[in-house]
């Protein structure tokens, strides 16, 4: 039984397709389909069946697959408790980021880190916070960075990183002289919203029940699906929002938009270092979470990316 064939195994079923597979892995798509050809050879029994476009595993497929992600990750952790020993940090990490940070802050942080490490691998999947608990609670990520605490089961958090929001409006808006509005100014505005599940909506829903209010009192102009779709939104007029200064930053740099506080309206908030209750960490993950946590002490990063 090969490994490399287990590994590709997975990619299948998790991908739901040979294609996409394929692509993950840097093979061709016959040589995908012959490898698992070979495993069902080896166990003398299909293990998936294409379904339309999707590609789903049978019941003995399902068995293999729970079995199989134990084999990689005892391998995995074989090898990097063995690099260890020696002195080096080596090896595959699979990490999730909300929105937030896992399009701004992880894929800086992993540079940074890397440049120490050159030996590891790490890969960032990017969702809501429903999305990434999920994952975690599935142990097809190692840990996740997301912008919402939770009350989960099986899930402990850490504050981490620290962030503000601000109410984001375009270059030339009839806000664009001031430094900050009424709460009450704001509700009267056309309103872009975050979809159910994001982080930032779920902390701008806890700051408004503060005040008495949710954000069915807002003019809801849109409902977005992603950060960047509602920064698009803002420059073309469809309304204003409510986003982290972190993913707006360049566009304030470049003068495109402009940042406004909100009056008696606090929207500090933190990101939290999110891990399974009951996993032992692989010797790479407790590394690279503990250059996370060395990392936002001081939360410079948040800092630096505002005032850029």
């Amino acid at each position: 039984m090969d490994i490399w064939r287990l590994k590709i195994f997975l990619k299948v079923i998790e991908l739901e397709g040979f294609s996409k597979a394929a692509e993950a892995v840097h093979l061709t798509q016959p040589t995908v389909s012959s490898h698992i050809k070979d495993l069902e050879s080896y166990f003398n029994c299909r293990l998936v069946d294409r379904m339309g476009k999707k590609t789903i595993p049978t019941s003995a497929g399902r068995l293999l697959y729970s079995h199989a992600r134990r084999i990689i990750r005892l391998a995995e952790e074989t090898e990097e408790s063995m690099a260890r020993f020696m002195g080096i940090i080596s090896g595959n990490l699979s990490i999730g980021g909300s929105t937030i940070p896992g399009g701004y802050i992880l894929p800086r942080l992993i540079g940074r880190f890397k440049q120490e490490h050159p030996g590891v691998n790490i890969s960032i999947q990017v969702g809501d916070t429903k999305q990434i608990i999920s994952a975690i609670l599935d142990n097809r990520l190692d840990f996740g960075l997301v912008g919402a605490k939770v009350d989960q089961s099986g899930i402990l958090q850490e504050e981490s990183f620290g962030d503000e929001m601000r109410v984001v409006i375009p270059a030339g808006h009839k806000w664009s002289r001031k430094k900050s509005i009424r709460l009450e100014s704001l509700l009267t505005e056309p309103f872009i919203i975050r979809e159910k599940g994001s982080g930032t909506l779920k902390s701008l829903e806890e700051r408004l029940a503060l005040q008495g209010l949710d954000t069915g009192d807002f003019m809801i102009a849109a409902e977005l699906g992603s950060t960047t779709s509602v920064i698009q939104g803002i420059k073309s007029g469809i309304g204003v929002s409510i986003l982290s200064t972190i993913a707006v930053a360049d566009e304030i740099k470049a003068k495109t938009l402009k940042t406004l506080f909100v009056e008696n309206l606090n929207l500090k908030r933190h990101f939290y270092l999110t891990y399974h209750k009951n996993r032992t960490q692989s010797p790479l993950c407790t590394a690279f979470m503990d250059f996370l946590r060395e990392m936002a002490t001081n939360e410079t990063l948040a800092l630096e990316s505002a005032n850029k």
